[in-house]
């Protein structure tokens, strides 16, 4: 039996046996002075949870820095042992996910001004013959959202679903967000054409 792949598979169901391992949803080490952590639920069109999707992210550093030797700006000296940049959280039997890391910086847009602080985020699930790309951009970063390029593309009555919003569970855990991702229907999540 061969293992290649053919145009009619999807990317999913493997997640759960495949691609999670034990520090995923970490991009930094937990207990990491300045941690935030965003939580969320994957859920379709119907509003029903995935419970077999991965959520995998990646994003610059607090000075806008990415964790690779092609940052554009060159590599970070030395390294940045403490964030790698990327991490990855399978979602749980009700949808729901985690990553924890740092909020990033703005990053240059290629035309001499920033990008919002944002976190690149691409979806896998069931049925899908590809990822789906969306970013997470906080909505307590009012004046750098508003000067965001990616962002002022997308409809202002869709803005919202990018938008990760400081969350109470009750728990008291600080630095706390929220952001749901829907596939389909209405809040559909902005996705973006990669």
């Amino acid at each position: 039996m061969s293992e290649l792949l053919t145009p009619s598979q999807t990317v999913g169901p493997y997640f759960s046996m495949r691609l999670p391992w034990a520090g995923g949803p970490y991009v930094v080490p937990e207990g990491t002075e300045g941690a935030i952590t965003i939580v969320g639920r994957l859920t379709d069109g119907a509003g029903d949870p995935i419970p077999d999707g991965l959520i995998e992210t990646w994003q610059a550093n607090p000075a806008g820095r990415f964790a690779h030797p092609d940052d554009p700006r060159g590599p970070v000296p030395w390294g940045d042992k403490a964030f790698r940049g990327f991490g990855r959280s399978e979602t749980a039997h009700d949808g729901t996910f985690k990553i924890v890391t740092l909020k990033p910086g703005p990053v240059p847009d290629g035309a001499g001004g920033n990008q919002a602080p944002h976190i690149d985020v691409s979806v896998f699930s069931r049925g899908m013959l590809d990822r789906s790309v969306t970013r997470i951009y906080f909505s307590d970063e009012e004046t750098a959202n508003a000067a965001d390029p990616v962002l002022a593309q997308v409809p202002a009555g869709r803005r919202a679903t990018l938008l990760a919003t400081p969350y109470d569970d009750g728990t008291a855990t600080p630095g706390l967000y929220r952001f749901d991702i829907r596939m389909q229907g209405d809040q559909e999540t902005v996705f973006f054409d990669m």
